[in-house]
């Protein structure tokens, strides 16, 4: 929000001094009130006594500028009146992010398969936390930078860290590449670096509201950058000194951790079918020492129970849902999985592995361009329960931030209690569900969203190259629709990219909701936008315009609905 909305005032403050009899009695308030509203020509009226003393008294209605100019000098005029000001309205300052690339962070705010997390962002954006990720560490990247704090190398042996001297005080990330098929064990094939590490921080914590790139999900929380995995991976040796030094603890011969970390990010993983001691060890010191452990439960669609350390105790196993609210084709399962996040699928399950078919169905964050060493930066959709796991490491930082006493223990609560039921289906079990930013932090703050809504479910049949529209009438409203209008979509169409979606306000303004586009093959518009229509009357008649531009597929509008 860059300005508030100018609302209608509908009621004024009064303050009486001490010694007037208006300060002490109502029954002389609201005398007062009424001869007031005599000499103005308002039909004012006393309403109740604030705590502080003051008189509320409300104006009939909203009042013109003029109008409200005429009350005010009355009753600054009266020679027993101390004070007397509007009652004005205030606002939540949060905004849609203006970071180019926001409109493709699905994940964040689509009402399907996203995690409802702009909502959440009123009251927390996850300032004072640091969330380390245990990863391959960082590639400098513009759009993160801001929000890094110094890490750690723990990857021990010099030759699969890259850098010539094993463990040392930067976290730089040097690459993961394998230069042939087998360098790595048998089965291992040649590849390129991954920056894998950067793509989750950005993930967490990416800047946001800098007109550039993607936005965080906690981006008012710093990143501590650990790098544990290089060439062939990581050891579990190196990666438990990593996750004691980031949550504060001691590790010999390494300077302790000047920027302990309340929330730790392992988006890492190997087959065992048992947690070993030194990861479980590790883990519970972190958490005694007051840090949320969250893991990935695995990408090898297969119980999670066989893969570690997403099968130790005392940590958040998270699996990995699509944009259609389904269990993504490769993410693992099982009763030890406790909650589900966005991770995407940047391909169908039936596409040819390596492929990417379906990028705007992955989860776009911060990455770098080079093959093996460090080059341009730049952004890129990846899928995994690597990219579900920082959705629940941010939403563990917007937690603390906005309650600093939660334990670990209460953030996992929250979170899986608060979770909602998979639109979609999950063979095998996704835990609590998918996990609801605005809804957990409401609740952990004790807070309840607002907001009146309004809906229309008749179903609107769309036909190739046609437009239709389906209408809301508002009615019981004062004064302008809100800076930041919720219209929720629920469209049933095949290859949704044929669809261009628009909110007609009661006055025929048009406020573009989606485009077009060749490229997006997925099924139907099932999403959260926020508009601004404070310029707008909200009383009156809204309309959905759906156009397809396109033949071959079709559809109906489902329901939709605006939220004041």
């Amino acid at each position: 929000m860059t300005a508030p909305p100018a609302a209608p005032v509908e009621k004024v403050i009064v303050t009486y001094k001490s010694k007037a009899a208006e300060a002490s009695s109502n029954a002389a308030a609201r005398n007062d009130a009424t001869a007031k509203g005599g000499e103005t020509g308002e039909s004012l009226s006393f309403e109740r006594r604030l705590a502080g003393g003051a008189a509320l008294v409300d104006l009939g209605g909203e009042a013109s500028r003029q109008d409200l100019a005429e009350v005010l000098d009355a009753f600054r005029s009266d020679s027993s009146v101390a004070s007397v000001e509007p009652d004005i309205r205030a606002y939540a300052m949060a905004a849609t992010p203006n970071d180019t690339e926001y409109a493709k962070q699905w994940d964040l705010f689509e009402a399907t398969g996203g995690m409802n997390v702009p909502g959440a962002w009123d009251k927390t954006t996850g300032s004072g936390v640091t969330v380390a990720v245990i990863d391959t560490g960082y590639a400098a990247h513009s759009d993160l930078a801001g929000n890094v704090v110094s890490g750690y190398d723990f990857i021990s042996t010099s030759a699969d860290a890259r850098d010539g001297n094993g463990r040392d005080a930067d976290a730089k990330d040097e690459g993961d590449w394998n230069a042939t098929d087998g360098e790595c064990g048998a089965g291992s094939k040649a590849s390129s670096s991954s920056w894998h590490g950067t793509h989750v921080a950005g993930t967490i914590a990416a800047t946001t509201h800098n007109a550039k790139g993607v936005a965080g999900i906690a981006y008012g929380a710093k990143i501590q950058p650990v790098r544990v995995l290089g060439k062939c991976g990581g050891s579990s040796s190196d990666i438990a000194d990593a996750i004691t030094w980031a949550s504060g603890g001691s590790v010999p011969g390494i300077t302790a951790n000047p920027t302990p970390a309340r929330v730790i990010n392992l988006s890492l993983g190997g087959a065992s079918s048992t947690c070993p001691s030194v990861y479980q060890n590790a883990i519970n010191g972190a958490v005694s020492r007051g840090t949320t452990v969250v893991v990935a439960a695995g990408n090898s669609n297969a119980n999670a129970s066989g893969f570690t350390p997403a099968n130790c105790a005392n940590i958040i196993n998270v699996a990995s849902t699509s944009r259609e609210g389904n269990r993504s084709f490769y993410s693992n399962y099982g009763s030890i999985v406790d909650v589900a996040a966005p991770g995407g699928e940047t391909r169908r399950a039936t596409d040819t592995p390596g492929t990417v078919t379906t990028p705007e169905n992955g989860i776009l964050s911060t990455l770098n361009a080079g093959t093996t060493t460090q080059a341009a930066e730049n952004y890129k959709p990846y899928q995994g329960t690597s990219m579900a796991a920082p959705h629940i490491a941010g939403l563990a930082a917007l937690l603390e931030s906005a309650k600093p006493a939660l334990t670990p223990a209460d953030i996992e609560s929250a979170i899986k209690a608060n979770a909602r039921p998979l639109p979609g289906t999950c063979t095998g079990g996704c835990g609590a569900g998918i996990a609801d930013a605005a809804r957990t932090v409401n609740a952990a703050t004790g807070t309840t969203p607002g907001g009146t809504t309004f809906t229309n479910g008749t179903d609107v049949a769309i036909g190739d190259n046609t437009t239709v529209s389906s209408a809301i009438a508002v009615t019981g409203r004062t004064g302008n629709a809100p800076a930041a209008l919720k219209v929720d979509v629920d469209i049933k169409h095949s290859w949704r990219g044929d669809l261009v979606v628009d909110l007609i306000a009661p006055d025929g303004t048009v406020r573009g909701l989606k485009g077009s586009s060749g490229t997006d093959s997925a099924d139907n518009v099932l999403a959260t936008y926020t508009v601004d229509a404070s310029s707008e009357v909200a009383n009156g008649t809204w309309t959905l315009r759906v156009r397809d531009v396109a033949s071959g597929d079709t559809g109906y509008i489902d329901t939709w609905s605006l939220t004041f």
